[in-house]
């Protein structure tokens, strides 16, 4: 079940009011009821593999909490991680398509990995109720795309009495639907241009490849980002709060800053669970940039099996260690120029040039042959095209003038929203103190804005988020 279609609308619309109904002792095992049913519409097959994924890991942190002993606790730790990252592995890079991808199984495997780590490290008690356990693994809003969920945060949630809040239920609507613009009128829109561009890249020239990678990274943010606040803002209106995984990441000033800004939650993740038993920074410069590239290097293969994504993650990792070694002599640049280092017109140039090298890394990521990414970089530096961008030729890519009009328009909503929560200030909060009829326009906009201006039609499947493959 696609969070865009009317099936979902209609499953909130009998799971709301049925929460808020019964009583409260038994609101989480509501939410488990329904989340099982969100699964099961999905597949059979993989409900089966999630639940004995969840059962291996339930059952491991409560036998390692019996033995006491760490030695033993560290080998029964292994062999859970081992088991449900050999079932990850063989299903996602083995069976290639043989096989249905069970829903959300890279996050999930994360999440139970992540589980077992903190109880091995005894920063939680093991939970002796497995269908509060359950519920952890399988609460449909995360289930999809994330945000990876930590247990000490989540699972507390589940345990509170939620009574209905108005403005709250107004909130999390509100996130649901400017996630809806961002994935149906934005994502959707630019991706017919990039996928057309995509499809014929030896036929076009430079300008329309650079155009299209740059409607690449848009789509990629305004799709992953719009997936996930449909999430936070489904589960808000069940008084759960799944963390923000977005922070305005294309304003970053430096590749590091980028990811604590982009996917929070698997940044932060392979942060606890990777880099730090790796050694982090602990053990010398040259061991903390070893330790940088093998985080990416396995981030990139998370994302996929094939090279394209290991480069994509070689990439941001070299990026960063590139930058840790020439930091010092950019500095010295600084000095020389007389430029304050914090300045602002150093800090447009740093996020112009992270900007640039994010974008690059992003057409790796897209393509499927490594050829393919160095042939559409070749081009767009020695075979620019300009004038594409003074008469009607970017409209053969699949959307008109006016629907390249449109999508401008609402990127510069997005630029204009991310700007603002940049600068601290929520749009949320803004439009909640309006007139009620001056709300009420809003929403009806937005609504509207979905609609009649998001992307539908027989070669439309809604289920597409992008993420979701990874």
């Amino acid at each position: 079940m696609s969070f865009c279609s009317l099936k979902y609308g209609y499953f909130l619309a009998l799971l709301i009011p049925f929460y808020y109904i019964v009583p409260k002792r038994i609101q989480r095992y509501v939410l488990l009821v329904f989340s099982i049913a969100f699964y099961l519409i999905y597949s059979e097959k993989a409900f089966v593999i999630m639940t004995l994924s969840g059962i291996v890991v339930y059952a491991t942190a409560l036998w390692m909490k019996r033995v006491k002993n760490k030695g033993k606790q560290k080998i029964l730790l292994s062999v859970a991680i081992t088991l449900n990252l050999g079932v990850l592995f063989f299903l996602k890079y083995m069976t290639r398509g043989s096989i249905i991808l069970p829903l959300g199984i890279s996050f999930y495997t994360l999440a139970l990995i992540g589980y077992l780590m903190d109880v091995y490290r005894e920063k939680i008690a093991p939970e002796t109720n497995f269908f509060d356990f359950y519920l952890f693994e399988t609460f449909f809003p995360h289930i999809l795309q994330g945000p990876i969920a930590r247990y000490d945060t989540l699972a507390k949630q589940f345990k509170e009495k939620h009574t209905f809040d108005y403005d709250r239920f107004c909130s999390g609507l509100q996130l649901m639907l400017w996630g809806f613009i961002k994935k149906m009128v934005i994502a959707d829109r630019a991706a017919i241009v990039v996928n057309n561009i995509y499809d014929t890249y030896y036929t076009v020239g430079g300008t329309e490849l650079f155009f299209a990678s740059l409607l690449y990274t848009l789509t990629i943010f305004a799709d992953f980002s719009g997936c996930v606040d449909i999430a936070r803002g489904t589960a808000l209106i069940f008084d759960i709060r799944l963390s923000d995984n977005f922070q305005q990441p294309y304003l970053a000033v430096s590749i590091n800053d980028f990811w604590k800004r982009w996917h929070i939650s698997l940044s932060s993740w392979f942060r606890d669970y990777l880099y730090i038993p790796l050694g982090g920074n602990r053990k010398g410069q040259c061991r903390r940039w070893i330790n940088v590239l093998l985080v990416f290097g396995v981030s990139g293969i998370w994302h996929g099996a094939g090279v394209n994504y290991l480069l994509w993650g070689a990439l941001h990792g070299g990026y960063q260690v590139i930058g840790s070694v020439l930091q010092p002599f950019r500095k010295k640049c600084y000095q020389i120029m007389k430029m304050n280092y914090k300045g602002r017109a150093v800090q447009v140039l740093k996020f112009f040039i992270t900007f640039q090298l994010v974008n690059i890394a992003w057409i790796f990521f897209r393509v499927t042959d490594i050829r393919q990414a160095c042939y559409i970089l070749k081009t767009i530096l020695l075979h620019p095209t300009p004038g594409v961008l003074f008469d009607e030729s970017l409209a053969k890519f699949g959307v008109s003038m006016k629907g390249l009009h449109m999508l401008g328009i609402f990127v510069i909503l997005l630029f204009f929203v991310e700007i603002m929560n940049y600068q601290g200030i929520k749009l949320r909060d803004q439009i909640n103190r309006q007139w009620l009829v001056v709300r009420w326009c809003v929403y009806l906009l937005g609504i509207v804005s979905v609609v009649i201006l998001g992307i539908y039609g027989v070669d439309y499947n809604a289920s597409d988020f992008i993420y979701m493959k990874f």
